[in-house]
């Protein structure tokens, strides 16, 4: 923002504005408007009022303004004049001197509400400027992209556990075996529907009736009879009162690891040909994982280093623009935000407190890189913005030329800056930030990279002498 001075452009003298700094993160814009200027302002709010105004003999907005004037006076088109133009003039203020408004303003005119030159003050508040030191040696953890033979031996198990089957035993039951009982909840001797069943092959240890069947079943035998009293699933409904019966009590047991297991749950022969192929599986996942979380966990590490709260207007604005978002998408589905937060479960003043939460956290994020990017003097140049054009081009099915003219029309050019300023800053962070693990050992950049697939590599070896 540059300090107090005449606002240039195409106004010339005809307006000036000053800027001033006052507490509380504001500055005060004092703008004074030459009398001359302001007076095509008030021949257009009489223009304006012959419109709405009837009068015998002249057609709507044809009367001329003497006769207006003689009617009703001047002070109502004066008046009308200040009310229209004024945000127009400050907008003008706001726009020559840079000043990064995040508020409306609070007015005050001080002179020219009857006759002369107009002047008025505007306090509004601004983005902050912060610092962040220590951004160049920022140390983030992250998950470790490299597979452990505990890793692959972990989904080995779940493959076998997929393959196991059911078998009889003749001991009491413990969790993790499947009985096969008949179970009925009644409540005053009337059975209940829906909590009633025969030959029922329950899992003990799932909890997916209620948790004192678990606690019942658990060392009991084939033949036991079990009755006991227990809340209903549903907690708006009085308690139940079970009968169970154990009719068989069944163990899972798994496929030994070896060879023979591998080739029947894959398309390999050896179980070393399956771990090694879930050992690269893994990894790459690792690794796509592990890059998604520099990113979040670079931005996180950076607001820690603002040391102010975040503005409420900022914060309000960025609740707002994502509630829209959402609203927009959820619109697109046929939903309703209310509908959305019901079907959910969520309640609606919990779940804007989380949402101020995570705008706050995105305002201190937003204000950092700013600060990065300044410090790094980072710049965005055009060939920045054209294929920024170009990708919104892509995206909207319309010409960069065209989305070029649109945006620059519309004053949106220095919000695209700003933005391709932030995502400089952050790539520029990324690429700085120490990576470490989550025992603190430092990971190698290298290791996250990702390998193409075989075919692509066979692709790119291929010349045209080849292809013929």
């Amino acid at each position: 923002m540059r300090g107090p001075s005449q606002v240039p452009g195409k106004l010339g003298d005809l307006m000036k504005a000053t800027v001033e700094p006052q507490e509380g993160n504001k500055v005060k814009l004092s703008i004074t408007i030459d009398s001359e200027e302001f007076e095509q302002q008030i021949d257009d709010a009489f223009k304006r009022i012959a419109r709405e105004v009837r009068i015998p003999g002249f057609r709507p907005g044809k009367a001329p303004r003497k006769l207006l004037e003689a009617r009703i006076g001047s002070e109502v088109a004066r008046g009308e004049a200040l009310e229209h133009a004024i945000p127009h003039y400050y907008s003008e203020a706001v726009l020559e001197h840079d000043v990064d408004v995040i508020a409306s303003p609070e007015i005050d005119i001080t002179e020219g509400r009857e006759e002369g030159d107009v002047s008025f003050d505007a306090v509004v508040e601004v983005r902050p400027v912060v610092t962040v030191g220590g951004y160049d040696s920022l140390r983030v953890t992250i998950p470790s992209p490299s597979v452990s033979d505990a890793d692959v031996d972990e989904r080995i198990d779940v493959l076998r556990e997929s393959f196991g089957t059911l078998e009889d035993v003749d001991r009491p039951a413990q969790t993790g075996d499947s009985v096969t009982i008949d179970i009925a909840g009644s409540r005053d001797g009337e059975e209940i529907e829906g909590l009633v069943a025969e030959d029922y092959l329950y899992e003990i240890g799932s909890g997916t009736v209620v948790a004192e069947l678990d606690d019942q079943l658990a060392t009991s035998k084939v033949g036991d009879t079990l009755t006991f009293t227990a809340d209903h699933p549903d907690p708006d409904e009085d308690p139940v009162d079970f009968t169970v019966t154990v009719k068989a009590v069944k163990e899972k047991v798994l496929p030994d690891a070896d060879d023979a297991f591998a080739s029947e749950a894959s398309e390999f022969e050896t179980l070393e040909e399956l771990r090694a192929d879930l050992a690269k599986r893994m990894g790459m996942v690792k690794k796509v994982q592990a890059q998604m979380q520099i990113q979040q966990k670079t931005a996180e590490a950076l607001a820690a280093l603002v040391d102010i709260e975040p503005p409420e207007a900022l914060v309000n604005q960025e609740v707002a623009q994502r509630i829209e978002d959402l609203a927009m998408r959820l619109q697109a589905q046929g939903l309703g935000l209310e509908e959305y937060l019901a079907g959910t479960g969520q309640d609606q003043e919990e779940w804007v407190s989380e949402l101020k939460e995570t705008a706050g956290q995105g305002v201190l994020v937003d204000l950092a890189l700013r600060a990065v990017a300044l410090a790094e003097e980072i710049e965005v140049g055009e060939e920045d913005l054209e294929s920024e054009y170009e990708a919104v081009a892509a995206r909207v099915g319309q010409s960069a030329a065209k989305v070029r003219k649109q945006l620059e029309r519309n004053g949106q050019v220095p919000a695209i800056r700003s933005d391709l300023s932030k995502r400089k800053a952050l790539e520029w962070l990324i690429e700085h930030v120490e990576l470490v693990d989550e025992e603190g050992k430092t990971i190698d950049r290298a290791s996250l990279e990702i390998e193409p697939p075989a075919n692509e590599d066979a692709d790119e070896g291929v010349t045209e002498e080849d292809d013929e």
